[in-house]
């Protein structure tokens, strides 16, 4: 049972992780010296596994998993959260956006009796397209699910033990951190923290990226594009109802004749897209649903590396590819 563990997805970051490892060591050796390093590989494209598995060769402490094929982001922290044993665990990026050196900061306040600590990146070093998409992507999520999520904060941030083994117990297939951590309602806080440009290499992160999980996070955690729907059908039938009161009154106290073909070629139109759009969100939830009913593990496990049965991701829900080693 390790102090302290770092949780870190990574995907095609053979750039940066030989720095990343060598900053880690030198900031977590001056707050325990029982640590873990959890590298998660999402099927990475690059050299990055092979990379991983000579660092965990060398070190021990360094515990790797690569699943057998991209999974995606929150998956990976689902994984690393699976199989680490801290106290405290931290999850930060691979990219050196997040530095290292932060995590003092995370345990100090962690040790004022929060469960959670964000770290809330003050300037961030982003490229402004990716400015622009995140900030569209937590108002839009905020407005959609009623959440109050901070854009500024990201990936990282430091959990105590019952914040993990309680986010192990939720289980569902789509898998959106701050959504899950704000749900449990532990005592939270945050701290600000310097925020590097990436040491290599472009995000993975795009607009259509952001939008997918956008919209993935406020089906699962939210009921009000539903409510929206019965809010726009009934303003609908309003307006419906008062253009009609309004075309009989023309006829019966000023002889207008009715004119109504544009107009009824435009309202079957204009129904006929709110009704698919309907059914479109109506399909959306279903098929989470149905997605749920399936219980397919969260991700699959290609090869894992000084990882044993102790700490197996196995027990909480995952599985592991045929051929692993």
């Amino acid at each position: 049972m390790a102090y302290l563990s770092v949780v870190i997805p990574v995907y095609n970051e053979e750039h940066c992780l030989g720095e990343l490892y060598r900053r880690l060591t030198e900031s977590l050796a001056a707050i325990a010296r029982d640590y873990e390093i959890v590298l998660v590989d999402d099927g990475s494209r690059d050299r990055s596994w092979e990379m991983i598995t000579g660092l965990a060769q060398k070190d021990d402490r360094v515990k790797a998993l690569q699943f057998s094929r991209n999974f995606g982001q929150h998956y990976c922290i689902t994984a690393g959260l699976d199989a680490c044993d801290g106290d405290w665990v931290v999850i930060m990026d691979a990219d050196l956006q997040d530095r290292p050196e932060e995590i003092a900061k995370l345990h100090a306040r962690a040790q004022e009796g929060y469960d959670i600590v964000h770290a809330r990146r003050v300037h961030r070093r982003h490229p402004l397209p990716e400015k622009v998409a995140a900030k569209l992507f937590y108002w839009f999520f905020n407005y959609m699910t009623g959440m109050h999520h901070d854009g500024q904060v990201g990936t990282f941030r430091m959990l105590s033990r019952r914040v993990v083994e309680n986010f192990r117990m939720m289980r569902e297939q789509m898998r959106y951190l701050g959504g899950m951590l704000e749900w449990m309602g532990f005592p939270t806080s945050k701290v600000d923290v310097q925020h590097d440009a990436r040491k290599a290499g472009s995000s993975a992160y795009s607009f259509r990226r952001r939008w997918r999980l956008a919209q993935g996070a406020i089906i699962a955690y939210s009921d009000r594009p539903l409510q929206l729907t019965v809010q726009l059908g009934f303003l609908i039938a309003l307006l419906a109802l008062l253009y009609g009161v309004y075309v009989l009154a023309r006829v019966l106290f000023f002889g207008a004749g009715v004119e109504g073909w544009p107009s009824l070629i435009v309202s079957i139109f204009f129904l006929g897209g709110i009704v698919i759009a309907t059914l479109g969100i109506v399909g959306i939830y279903l098929e989470r649903t149905f997605a749920e009913t399936k219980r397919r593990p969260l991700y699959i496990i290609k090869e894992r590396v000084n990882l044993n049965k102790d700490n197996n991701p196995r027990r909480h829900g995952e599985h592991r590819a045929q051929n692993e080693s």
